[in-house]
């Protein structure tokens, strides 16, 4: 993601450039990491709307990749694609190896030949048919022997944790064994592919997290390749290898969650994963002195060159654990700027306190042995920023 712009005091500054890497980022799933999906330049239209644009990305073998995004994004659209249940206007889809989309070739393989495991959000698993019945009937469709059939089904049962639970019906089950009935019915037939559409959207929030990392441990164990549809940033950074990150229908930055979080490509990227304080400011120019003024006046000295010009104005992002509260009454130094706390509020592990500063309002978290009181005036200390144009 970006650039260092300049240093208050140590405090890095960056301006978006050419992606980062760095050894503790590079990403690798297998020593050769062989792609298993390609997508290059795939583009959906609905009339006059641009689901998704240009969009290309490859996924290796044994992978777990995530698109991430907001509601319309298009990644739900472009799980479509890959599956085989929506036609794309251009670009193409590669599995393993094998071409299976492009409208300029006139190339289009069936969902049914793709080999493509697909659990959507609802699961929707057959309620007429007992747990058995539900891993059975894909393999019957495709022929499988009895012997064989019998054998598979006791496999992923089993590797699921819903062994024993064969003759129930879905309704029987938990939300949660639902989830796992669909996986193994997905996982049965040994797909190239597993394509999960907001798997765990329909379950409660401690379930949710149970689920994500049984998830992601079955993953491990199976070594089966995933693409993961999701608008939850903690389910795509706690279980990918890579994430991509959409936006009106374009990926803005494919990297590992880490670099994602440390090395935004872009200031939708920093805003939407993680939370975010944002500053409006200017560059502030007099003779060699080259500050950065945010918006209520306050300043904090720009030390190195800048193609910045003076006056221009930015937006200035730093993520609250980035933020040092100082509170033994001194004026704030470089890289530091006055507040006053708004409001506490107890939660029991920690304090939320509401803050002003810089004509920004904002909440930050203290420990319980650290309290501060509502009107008190503080010093926040910008250990990082980021600047992005405004």
């Amino acid at each position: 993601g970006a650039r260092t712009l300049g240093a208050i005091n140590g405090t890095r500054l960056r301006r978006r450039g050419p992606p980062f890497r760095s050894n503790k980022y590079i990403f690798n799933v297998s020593a050769n990491n062989q792609t298993l999906l390609k997508l290059e330049r795939v583009r959906r239209c609905y009339g006059s709307t641009l689901a998704v644009d240009q969009v290309s990305f490859h996924v290796a073998k044994g992978e777990f990749f995530s698109l991430l995004g907001p509601s319309g994004c298009g990644k739900s659209t472009t799980l479509r694609l890959i599956a085989g249940l929506e036609e794309s206007d251009a670009g193409e889809i590669w599995l393993n190896g094998r071409l299976i989309a492009s409208p300029e070739r006139g190339i289009l393989v069936p969902a049914e030949k793709r080999n493509i495991g697909l659990v959507f959000q609802s699961y929707a698993v057959w309620p007429h048919m007992t747990v058995a019945q539900n891993v059975v009937y894909p393999l019957e469709v495709r022929r499988w022997d009895t012997a064989k059939i019998s054998r598979r089904v006791g496999e992923v049962l089993d590797l699921v944790g819903l062994a024993g639970l064969e003759q129930r019906r879905p309704v029987q089950l938990s939300g949660g064994q639902q989830q796992r009935l669909a996986l193994a019915r997905s996982l049965a037939y040994e797909p190239d592919l597993l394509l999960l559409d907001e798997p765990l959207s329909n379950v409660d929030a401690k379930l949710r997290e149970h689920l994500r990392f049984e998830l992601k441990r079955l993953q491990q164990s199976v070594g089966v390749t995933i693409v993961y549809v999701t608008h939850d940033q903690t389910e795509a950074m706690s279980m990918s290898h890579r994430l991509a990150i959409m936006n009106h229908g374009h990926i803005e930055q494919i990297d590992c969650p880490e670099a994602i979080y440390k090395d935004p490509a872009s200031f939708f990227v920093q805003n939407f994963v993680g939370r975010l304080i944002t500053f409006e400011g200017k560059v502030k120019e007099n003779g060699a002195t080259r500050k950065i003024e945010f918006s209520g006046g306050s300043c904090v000295p720009l030390v190195e060159q800048t193609t910045i010009p003076d006056g221009g104005k930015l937006k200035i992002a730093v993520r609250p654990e980035d933020i040092e509260i100082l509170t033994n009454g001194r004026e704030p130094g470089a890289g530091e700027i006055p507040g006053v706390v708004v409001d506490v509020s107890y939660v029991g592990s920690r304090y939320e306190c509401a803050v002003s500063a810089a004509n920004a309002e904002f909440v930050l978290e203290t420990a319980p042995n650290f309290r501060l009181q509502r009107g008190q005036t503080v010093v926040l200390r910008l250990n990082e920023i980021k600047l992005w144009p405004a």
